[in-house]
């Protein structure tokens, strides 16, 4: 099928961005990476560009550099590295969201003008798959007023619901760069005894859900032991791919979507990008359902497995921000967590070191807590106290399900470093929490 009345150059492509739209692009390694990199070019042509990102990984000119602050605006549903870096700018904005709802209340709010991702060449029917991410993605296409796609041979064609016609479709630019990839961080010793305490709560013939980061890693290397565990999670990772691949997954047991491994966005390494590339026991699918929680709620021993920051001795999380400095974002943490629970013999983990090393004013370094009498002030709470299922450590593992805020308080306090005990027990003291 021809479409090669749709192709067009970067600049054909910029010169489609008007004064006053509203971009929206691709969810990390979906992102349109080389038209979003020369963004910035358009500065004295245009004004008051909108740019809604979600985990953007590239450290593209129109947000980092302080020169264009005045032309580009950035709002993100997920904060990375360089957005942390450029928001010193002034114009990058957050905007509070639990993931399953994003597009759908960000749609309430505003309707978008164009949407710039990437997609692999188009079949013989002619669709495209947009690959690793649909997130937002679909949703957004079906109603931005111009629709502009990198087409990428190197991404990985995938199932679920990934297809786009290419009548759907304004503009296509080819390119053919390396899909941005996410190291396979190794864990060190804490993720280590974390991983451990989680998987042996994890029984065979599970449903799992895993995030980012050397915890969740080890969760999984820890898992390799395991049978027929099922996936339904937000992002597929490295690690549950290797678990693919070494058998430990079947899905199986699952009660929906039996012998699938189902997910919202896929972001790793090289291998897993060549593992999910036609294989049709993976699949990617709208974002509003994958992470509702009651469709979570519908596998049995549905299993949830994130990370925060920050907890404090009640159980509130602060996963995405330290005090009022935004680090990332609440993502399918309040959806999994919630829809963990709501599975019969589910169960939600939150996992964190007890402590962490930070800078001093005079320029030095001192060890925290990070379980707290008190969240840091403007902390924004991604998962609230009453969401709270298990609380994991490198000291061992706290079950808060269904207990009072003494409760909370000694076994909080119990699975924190031994040298932040006495101090957090007598805070919370004089706080009230216990007498």
């Amino acid at each position: 099928m021809n479409y090669r009345h749709k192709i067009v150059s970067v600049d054909e492509a910029l010169s489609k961005i008007h004064s006053g739209d509203v971009i929206v692009t691709g969810l990390a390694a979906s992102e349109g990476k080389v038209i979003l990199e020369q963004l910035h070019t358009l500065y004295r042509e245009v004004e008051r560009i909108s740019v809604v990102t979600c985990l953007p990984m590239a450290s593209a000119p129109y947000f980092q550099d302080a020169a264009y602050k005045d032309t580009f605006q950035m709002n993100g549903w997920f904060y990375t590295g360089p957005m942390r870096k450029g928001q010193v700018n002034g114009n990058i904005s957050f905007i509070p969201n639990h993931l399953h709802l994003a597009a759908v209340k960000r749609l309430d709010y505003e309707r978008p003008n164009v949407y710039i991702g990437n997609a692999t060449p188009p079949d013989k029917h002619g669709f495209v798959s947009l690959s690793l991410s649909n997130v937002y993605e679909k949703r957004i296409i079906e109603q931005a007023d111009t629709v502009i796609l990198e087409i990428n041979p190197k991404l990985p064609r995938t199932f679920g619901d990934m297809e786009v016609h290419m009548d759907e479709i304004d503009y296509m630019v080819e390119v053919d760069y390396d899909i941005p990839e996410l190291p396979d961080t190794e864990p060190n010793g804490k993720d280590k005894k974390i991983g451990q305490f989680i998987a042996d709560l994890i029984h065979d013939g599970d449903c799992i859900q895993l995030g980012i980061g050397g915890i969740p890693n080890a969760v999984a290397a820890a898992l390799v032991h395991k049978k027929d565990l099922g996936i339904h999670t937000e992002m597929l990772t490295t690690g549950l791919m290797k678990l693919m691949k070494q058998g430990v997954v079947t899905g199986k047991r699952k009660n929906i979507n039996r012998g699938k491994a189902v997910c919202t966005f896929a972001l790793g390494t090289r291998e897993l990008y060549d593992f999910i590339d036609d294989n049709p026991s993976i699949e990617i699918r709208d974002g509003h359902l994958v992470n509702d929680p009651y469709e979570i709620g519908l596998n049995d021993n549905q299993v949830s497995i994130n990370t925060t920051i920050e907890i404090d001795l009640t159980g509130q999380c602060a996963s995405e921000s330290i005090g009022t400095v935004q680090y990332s974002g609440t993502g399918g943490q309040s959806d999994t967590a919630i829809g963990a629970q709501r599975s019969k013999n589910g169960r939600s983990f939150i996992a964190l070191y007890s402590t962490a090393s930070v800078k001093t004013k005079s320029g030095g370094r001192e060890v925290i807590s990070k379980i707290v009498p008190t969240l840091k002030p403007g902390a924004g709470v991604s998962l609230s106290r009453n969401d709270v299922d298990y609380v994991v450590t490198e000291y061992g593992v706290a079950s808060l399900r269904g207990t009072s805020i003494s409760e909370r308080v000694k076994r909080l306090i119990g699975i924190s470093h031994p040298d932040f005990r006495e101090s957090l027990l007598k805070e919370a003291n004089e706080i009230g929490y216990i007498r």
